[in-house]
């Protein structure tokens, strides 16, 4: 002792009794026990935070894809509503002036009370509604204004309440007060543009012509004004307000004049029914508000827009306007329905993705609870055999596992809500609820049946349940290519997203049973070479580890639950993606096209284009849609006639796939002929009947005489034509009617870039403008057809899931490495006492896990084609292509491989990355312990 001695006070217990007597001593007391789940977790920490990873992740992606599957559906409805434009989008309401009692207060009134009625349905979008009044067109009869064919132009007018705040006022004044008296020229504001189109002049008197039951009226110009901005929304319906357009009459042959529309002002009203007779009225026109509609809402939404239509909200907004004329109309619920039907249509693969996730993570969490359930056995078998019941250890592994899944599921799927909002939470809520009760019970559940009793072992078990699977995977596959696709407005065909992954599940139960003999006979031939090392990784692959007498089937599972939905997803898309360039080159005719509407293209232009970098054959063609063929059974037909050279055009028309004919016919032909008779390829239409006095007659009075030599399925020129459509030589068509035949269109094969086709229109023609020339490319129409927000983001879902699911299936190979660790290291231990090179020991690894890759990849390959082959007829890619396009999924290896071959990679480099990192230190420890199993 360093201090003093100890004193008897100093011996005595605090309650004043002598320590050293037996009989006043007190019993020390117990220290309370640990708390279960604090030892747990301070005994393996790694373990711990490796599952809150793992249900970090899980409920991570299950809360973020429905979410991202919301804002997906919710940003291509107000994309497509958007890009229809407000022409589609708005709610048109219209009713006869009143006589005498018009006035701008009144329109304004009646504005209030519709507007009053949109919500809470749907909203009136930013830029306001349109209203006021509209008067029909009447001819003017003023000399020396614009007639292109001697038809006089004609004048509208309109009444706009806020045009004046779209509108900058050039020269003049705007229309305004004292109003004009009967009989006066009516006060109007016409566009600058179509003033100098037409050939008026400010302050002109314009005269309308009498005939049709009109009296002569008349408008004088005081105003000439300029759009602040043409394309804004509020000059829809109301082009002629801002230009002259070029109309054409309805009698034959149809004749060109001009329209133009003017401003009047609110004291000219009661003079607008005059002018347009009949073809008055006052209007309003609402804009929907486009970007705050939600795809889950849009039956609520349809049914608000129809009962403003035509159901309770129209009856009371007749009773409350005063006006029981009132008419309504929209385009609004077509588009809904279209809207709807494209959103359908597209779930399929939006589903198949996050479908796959969630099987392959399924998967993931039993492979993590069985290699938990292992690792824990023998100490959860002794808590059993000192007094502890099952449910008393289901209870503490449950709570133990609460301490770190339930913080992990919360953290991620609040971090899924603030990194992808939306004002849905409904499926983020069930998707993440459903991901945390997984990894919440897998463990747990596991431990249950450990601690169950034994039970003796029935293979016919086994065998009933793989029955099962197989019979309900036939009757899925069956159902789908019998009834096809889930029609519109039955959502998602559960069937056609189950049936990928039950014919993955019924072809790992397959591959489960096959693979233990197909790799033990190789075990078995590679026993008999030299070498050790194939005969022993063989081995092991083909048996169990801890005891079991085959690998487990779950690993395999998962891998192809990853590559046959991957493979059949990727198929989709690569065949989404062929038949829209198919699409959009059969639209454009080739690969590029330049056309002239109503005139001819110059030499130089063609040359130019012709020698464009990428341009590997061209073709110059005529086409005329005003052309009659006689001799048929109508006696006279209208058709369409292309002119071209038959060699090259051929060639277009084969690569094009429209029209394919052998150009020998039209070479050949024109041998046999004789004057003005040439050779002709005829569309199926013309060819029932006796083609062989066919007479083709032109606008300008040429003829020729056809002799037909061929019949064609349309023809790339023309691409869905609305008439009969005849193909003739160039080189004869020119000797014989000189006048015919001179190219207003040409077309091209290859690589063309349209910027710099646009840009060799612009150097050969400086003064043309687009009305004059047309350029079209495939590569750029099918980069539009490709544009759709909808297709994006089914596209990008799936990939993201394809991602998630490929994640898992490495992550569930890895977790059957980690399960073989213990007996992999006790072999690499012995055989490294036996001279095991460390290179031969990471050799040795690679090749136990080789057969599983192997397996999966060409078994997961095999799946996806047979996916694609039963259940390709049932999918309809028009809406992903952006353009109709026949039902069915054609098979596709090059994607197939691409997903089987990518994933064996990953598995080849994970198995590869585990030995080098964690192979050496087990080897090492168990040299240094010894065999302890």
């Amino acid at each position: 002792m360093t201090g003093p001695a100890a004193t008897d006070a100093d011996r005595r217990a605090p309650g004043g009794a002598d320590p050293q007597t037996p009989q006043q001593s007190a019993p020390r007391p117990v220290p309370p026990p640990a708390p279960w789940v604090r030892t747990r977790l301070r005994a393996t920490p790694l373990s711990a935070l490796l599952g809150a990873a793992l249900a970090f992740v899980a409920v991570l992606l299950a809360a973020a894809l429905p979410r991202a599957m919301d804002r997906g559906t919710d940003q291509a409805l107000r994309s497509f509503l958007e890009s229809r434009g407000p022409a589609q989008t708005s709610l048109y309401v219209s009713a006869r002036p009143r006589y005498g009692e018009e006035s701008a207060q009144n329109l304004d009134e009646v504005l209030a009370t519709l507007l009053a009625r949109t919500a809470p349905g749907f909203g009136v979008a930013p830029e306001g509604p349109v209203h006021g009044s509209t008067a029909g067109a009447r001819p003017l009869a003023n000399r020396g204004l614009a007639a292109p064919d001697g038809v006089p132009p004609q004048l509208g007018l309109h009444h706009l309440r806020t045009a004046s705040e779209h509108v900058r006022l050039v020269e003049g004044h705007w229309p305004g007060a004292p109003a004009p008296a009967p009989g006066s020229p009516v006060p109007i504001a016409l566009s600058q543009s179509a003033a100098k189109t037409i050939g008026i002049r400010l302050g002109m008197v314009l005269e309308t012509t009498t005939g049709q039951g009109l009296t002569t009226m008349k408008a004088e110009v005081v105003g000439l004004y300029a759009a602040n901005d043409d394309a804004e929304g509020y000059w829809t319906d109301f082009t002629c307000l801002l230009k002259a357009c070029r109309n054409m009459t309805t009698t034959q042959p149809p004749q060109a004049f001009w329209r133009t529309e003017a401003l009047v002002g609110a004291e000219a009203l009661g003079r607008l029914p005059d002018w347009g007779e009949r073809q008055s009225a006052d209007f309003w026109r609402i804009p929907v508000d486009t970007r705050t509609l939600r795809s889950d809402r849009l039956p609520a939404t349809a049914k608000a827009v129809a009962s403003y239509l035509s159901g309770p909200t129209a009856t009371r907004l007749t009773r409350e306007t005063g006006r029981s004329d009132l008419s309504f109309t929209s385009r609004l619920p077509e588009q809904f329905a279209l809207a709807e039907a494209r959103r359908q249509a597209a779930a399929p693969l939006g589903a198949m993705g996050p479908a796959g996730v969630a099987g392959v993570a399924f998967v993931v969490f039993c492979l993590a609870a069985g290699l938990t359930g292992d690792r824990r056995e023998a100490e959860l078998r002794l808590l059993l055999a000192r007094g502890g019941s099952r449910a008393g250890i289901v209870r503490r592994l449950l709570a133990e596992n609460a301490v770190t899944v339930l913080p992990a599921a919360a953290l991620a799927a609040v971090l899924a809500l603030v990194l992808l909002p939306t004002p849905r939470s409904a499926g983020t809520v069930l998707a993440a609820s459903a991901a945390t009760l997984l990894a919440l019970l897998a463990v747990p559940v596991r431990a249950f049946v450990l601690l169950s009793p034994k039970r003796p072992p029935g293979p016919r078990r086994r065998l009933v349940a793989e029955l099962l699977a197989l019979a309900a995977t036939a009757a899925a596959v069956f159902e789908v290519r019998s009834r096809g696709v889930a029609p519109a407005g039955a959502g998602v065909d559960p069937l056609l997203i189950a049936a990928p992954l039950l014919l993955a599940l019924c072809g790992g139960l397959l591959l489960a049973r096959l693979q233990p003999a197909l790799v033990g006979a190789l075990a078995r031939a590679a026993g008999r070479g030299p070498g050790l090392i194939g005969f022993l990784g063989l081995a092991r692959a083909a048996r169990g580890t801890g005891g079991r007498a085959r690998p487990s089937v779950l690993p395999l599972i998962a891998m192809l639950l990853a590559v046959t939905t991957g493979g059949f997803g990727a198929t989709v898309l690569t065949a989404t993606s062929d038949a829209r360039f198919a699409a959009a080159r059969a639209a454009v005719g080739g690969d590029a096209q330049l056309t002239a509407p109503g005139d001819t293209l110059p030499d130089a232009l063609t040359s130019a284009a012709a020698a464009l970098p990428g341009v590997r054959s061209s073709v110059k063609v005529w086409t005329e849609d005003n052309v009659h063929l006689y001799g048929t059974k109508a006696g006279g037909t209208q058709i369409s006639v292309v002119v071209a050279d038959p060699v090259e055009y051929a060639k277009l028309s084969a690569a094009a796939g429209s029209g394919r004919f052998d150009p020998a016919l039209l070479a050949t032909g024109a041998a046999g002929t004789s004057g003005a008779t040439v050779p002709a390829l005829i569309s199926r239409d013309l060819s029932g009947g006796d083609a062989s006095g066919y007479r083709l007659r032109l606008e300008n009075g040429g003829e020729l005489t056809l002799r037909t030599v061929g019949v064609i399925d349309g023809t790339p020129a023309r691409p869905g034509a609305k008439h009969a459509t005849v193909v003739l030589p160039a080189a004869q068509v020119r000797a014989a009617v000189p006048q015919m035949g001179l190219p207003n269109g040409w077309f091209a094969l290859g690589t063309v870039d349209r910027h710099r086709l646009e840009q060799v229109v612009r150097t050969v023609d400086p003064a043309a403008g687009e009305e004059r020339y047309r350029v079209r490319t495939s590569s750029a129409l099918a980069a539009e057809l490709g544009s759709d927000p909808l297709q994006r983001s089914a596209v990008r879902l799936f990939w993201a899931s394809l991602a998630g699911a490929a994640g898992f299936a490495l992550l569930a190979v890895l977790l059957t490495l980690v399960r073989a660790a213990p007996d992999r290291a006790a072999l690499l231990a012995r055989l490294r006492t036996m001279g095991l090179r460390p290179r031969q020991g990471v050799l040795l690894i690679l090749v136990e896990s080789v057969p599983l890759a192997l397996a999966a990849a060409i078994g997961g390959a095999l799946l996806a084609v047979g996916a694609v082959a039963l259940l390709g007829p049932a999918v309809d890619l028009s809406t992903l292509v952006g353009a109709r396009v026949p039902a069915g999924l054609p098979v596709l290896v090059r994607p197939v491989l691409t997903q089987a071959l990518g994933l064996a990679v990953l598995v080849a480099g994970a198995v590869l990355a585990e030995a080098a990192i964690s192979g050496r230190r087990q080897i090492t420890t168990e040299l240094r312990a010894g065999d302890q199993r």
